[in-house]
């Protein structure tokens, strides 16, 4: 239970209860795209923090500090590197940390680039619930039986355990609360695209942070209809997962 709470409330949060509700040109906060130099996550939440300037603009040298004030998921990454006390994002591509295969937005580990965003398959996400203009639970859960279904066609060695599962269901549930609406689960297609193509929070377009807490509690029911749609079956059982020489979650 400690370790769901730990990796599966990704509420980052400034994202979701600090940031801005309007968007001006001298905000300290305001969209920035990415330089060459700098580096992103698997996860679109930590690169929307940083993309505005939560957390270091250059993806670079987070320290303890930053994480506290900034995003819980990132604590837990602090794991994923040697340093103990500071971490760059892309640290965050070690596999089944908090990136994981049938990943909405990245390709599997082994198959490709599981770091960066990849639009082929994020259109198994953004071409979902055709004829309305927006997302909701039971389209999240579909479209993860979907990229599951691609994951062990193409994939001999994913890994689909109830952890990943579990953690897949969460990003579901988050993206849907965090874009829109943390008590119906229905998010504008918009706003969810925008924030997965662009990491970007979709302020200019209308965009509202939560005025309800999200918690792993809050989506639960959400979580639940995700879990009923998905229809899963594991293909492996879980192992522990092994943090360091001496740690085992």
């Amino acid at each position: 239970m400690y370790f769901q709470r730990l990796i599966f409330l990704c509420t980052f949060v400034k994202l979701v209860h600090g940031a801005a509700q309007n968007s001006h040109p001298a905000d300290h906060h305001q969209w920035i795209a990415p330089t060459k130099s700098d580096v992103r996550s698997p996860c679109p939440g930590l690169n929307t923090l940083a993309n505005h300037g939560y957390l270091p603009r250059n993806g670079k040298g987070i320290t303890v500090p930053m994480i506290l004030d900034a995003a819980l998921p990132a604590k837990f990454s602090l794991l994923s590197g040697d340093a103990p006390t500071a971490l760059d994002l892309d640290a965050l591509a070690l596999h089944n940390l908090v990136e994981h295969d049938a990943s909405i937005s990245r390709a599997d580990f082994g198959l490709g680039d599981n770091l960066r965003f990849n639009e082929t398959l994020f259109k198994t996400l953004a071409n979902s619930n055709p004829g309305v203009n927006y997302y909701n639970a039971s389209s999240a859960g579909l479209v993860m039986k979907e990229r599951l279904d691609m994951s062990i066609k193409t994939n001999p060695n994913i890994t689909n355990t109830p952890k990943e599962f579990a953690v897949r269901i969460r990003e579901s549930a988050f993206y849907l609360s965090v874009m829109g609406n943390v008590s119906t689960g229905v998010a504008p297609k918009q706003f969810v695209q925008i924030f997965f193509r662009e990491e970007r929070l979709p302020i200019q377009e209308g965009w509202r942070r939560s005025k309800r807490l999200i918690t792993a509690e809050s989506m639960d029911d959400m979580s639940n209809v995700i879990a009923q749609a998905a229809n899963w079956t594991a293909t492996q059982s879980c192992e522990d997962l092994i943090l360091g020489p001496n740690l085992v979650i």
